[in-house]
């Protein structure tokens, strides 16, 4: 069975289409108007071994909290219906990426209960490229555990540039990502005590 999620998303600030494919090949298409924000979902797909599109029309001219919130809201809705039942994936993964000299460890469990522990260096510089803002990163990470409903641990201990620190972390998260939803032939049903997820 593919593992496909699609959602669309329409409010008066936002329309947003996701399509994500957890057992790609890292395609992606992807358009927000954000082209920093484009860089990093690139990252997630290719790192992530995911099919990824993102086509995002948003409120711009505010500027681009809407536009990056929605579109995690709607990524984190989609990953959530391609994982579908959850039986026999590993549950558990983490990831350490460096950039130069900026280093991320992300930790996620595909738990079914939203939580999300988030740090990074302070003092970073406030907007990487035209319009990405760089406080909007522990956001995309909030509103996409929210829909996903993972529990997300993303830490960088430290890191200068602000565009290494950011990237980073996306790709950590995807790599972590990854390898939580991977199938392990020796899971029965889901990997749980409880028996639900």
């Amino acid at each position: 069975m593919s593992r496909i999620g699609r959602v669309e998303r329409t409010t008066k600030e936002t329309k947003v289409l996701v399509e994500i494919g957890l057992d790609g090949t890292g395609v992606a298409d992807i358009s927000t108007g954000v082209g920093f924000y484009d860089h990093m979902l690139d990252q997630l797909a290719k790192h992530g071994l995911f099919d990824l599109t993102v086509h995002t029309e948003g409120d711009l001219h505010i500027d681009s909290h809407h536009t990056m919130e929605d579109t995690a809201l709607a990524l984190g809705a989609a990953f959530k219906e391609a994982l579908g039942d959850k039986v026999g994936i590993r549950r558990f993964a983490d990831a350490k990426v460096p950039l130069d000299e900026a280093l991320a460890e992300v930790t996620v469990d595909v738990s079914g209960r939203p939580y999300l522990v988030h740090s990074e260096p302070e003092n970073m510089a406030p907007v990487i490229g035209r319009d990405y803002d760089t406080t909007m990163t522990r956001h995309v990470f909030e509103s996409f555990v929210a829909q996903a409903r993972v529990a997300l641990h993303v830490h960088v201990p430290y890191g200068r540039n602000a565009h290494h620190i950011v990237e980073c972390q996306f790709k950590a998260f995807a790599r972590a990502l990854r390898f939580a939803c991977e199938r392990d032939p020796r899971v029965t049903g889901v990997p749980s005590t409880k028996g639900a997820l």
